[in-house]
């Protein structure tokens, strides 16, 4: 293994918030330009526990870590005052505190007997709230969610173009659509409530949705997508979750979270095409899309432009459709619900693969492989 690149005296001296994560992004492709097999692990040395309720302290780390690497240790560090990288032949790992934006502190140490994941998140899917930058890495802020973002809640005027010329409204017609209706009992809330026009409506905010790749892409993400809003709404009969309103157990909040606090009284159920579920979904979603996602989830349930974009905005942010055209539709039910996978729920894997199967054979295409999880 070719020795570490050195660090840039800059991550001692450098005041700008703003470098931190620009010049990480650029050290950790001159590891990998270099073939290193290590991984980047962001820790605080002086910070034991969760580093994610400090956004603004480590802006850094959270610009560049995923939410759910964030890990409680006790980290056996000495208080350094110089920067030093020593090579470590396992997982490299570089540990930092930002102290009254005056230096860093910086220390590299082996971690042998600890297995984390990638923490860079190199070809992206991030979590909800965060963005898949132009280089493949997770974060917030303009870095990661301007110009060349790929996924999550991207600034629309940043985002990539569609790839196709492709007018999903060609392909999701009034019979598509409403042979999915109607198959819904009379009686059902989504009867009314779900509609074509709403659908499109709420495309409109995602240009990229249905329009990535050859047509046949194109024919298999709408497919995939209807596939798991019929599973998930029993064919557009459900608005909201069974139970969700009156289940003690269906409230949902992650206190765990706290960039996105739940409100006393509210419930983060699912709702919606997807049934967008959990305080960290509804947060970062009615930012993204404009509404008050913690204060009045409810909205989800109540306007149907909105739910469609909630769905739309889970399946974007989540990059689902990179895991259909990369790994195949097995891959997309892991994203919407993996404990159904590994024989979670066969039956539930079953039906939306047969929903994938029966929207693919009407449009035309080919569904792939890899169809289960």
């Amino acid at each position: 293994m070719s020795a570490l690149p050195a660090l840039d005296k800059r991550l001692v001296n450098e005041s700008s918030s703003s470098y931190f994560p620009r010049y990480l992004t650029e050290y950790v492709l001159k590891l990998q330009s270099l073939g290193q097999s290590g991984q980047l692990i962001l820790l605080s040395p002086h910070a034991r526990g969760n580093l994610c309720p400090h956004p603004s302290k480590f802006l850094f780390i959270k610009g560049l870590s995923h939410p759910s690497f964030c890990y409680k240790y006790t980290l056996p560090f000495s208080s350094l005052s110089i920067a030093k990288l020593i090579h470590c032949p396992k997982h490299t790992s570089i540990a930092m505190d930002r102290k009254a934006l005056t230096g860093i502190l910086v220390a590299c140490f082996a971690v042998l007997a600890l297995v984390v994941p990638h923490v860079t998140a190199q070809n992206c899917g991030c979590a909800a709230g965060l963005c898949c930058s132009r280089y493949g890495y997770c974060g917030t802020g303009r870095d990661y969610c301007g110009p060349g973002c790929q996924a999550g809640p991207c600034d629309p005027a940043a985002a990539p173009p569609a790839t196709n010329a492709v007018v999903v409204g060609n392909i999701v017609t009034d019979a598509f659509f409403n042979a999915i209706l109607n198959q819904a009992p009379a009686s059902c809330a989504g009867k009314s409530f779900y509609s074509r026009k709403a659908f499109l409506d709420a495309i409109s905010s995602f240009p990229r949705f249905g329009r990535v790749g050859s047509v046949d892409d194109s024919k298999r993400e709408i497919a995939a997508f209807f596939a798991h809003v019929t599973h998930e709404t029993g064919h557009f009969c459900y608005i909201e979750e069974i139970d969700g309103r009156t289940d003690p157990k269906k409230i949902y909040c992650d206190p765990n979270v706290p960039q996105y606090p739940c409100k006393p009284g509210k419930r983060y159920f699912g709702r919606g095409p997807l049934q967008i579920s959990w305080n960290y979904n509804y947060g970062p979603a009615g930012q993204s899309i404009g509404f008050d996602g913690l204060n009045a989830p409810e909205t989800v349930a109540n306007n149907p432009i909105v739910a469609f974009k909630t769905g739309l905005w889970f399946w974007r942010t989540n990059d689902v459709q990179s895991k259909l055209s990369g790994q195949g539709f097995g891959a997309t039910i892991r994203a919407i619900n993996g404990i159904e996978c590994n024989g979670g729920n066969p039956g539930a894997v079953q039906a939306r693969v047969t929903y994938y199967n029966n929207y693919c054979r009407q449009f035309g295409v080919a569904p792939g492989g890899n169809l289960n999880c």
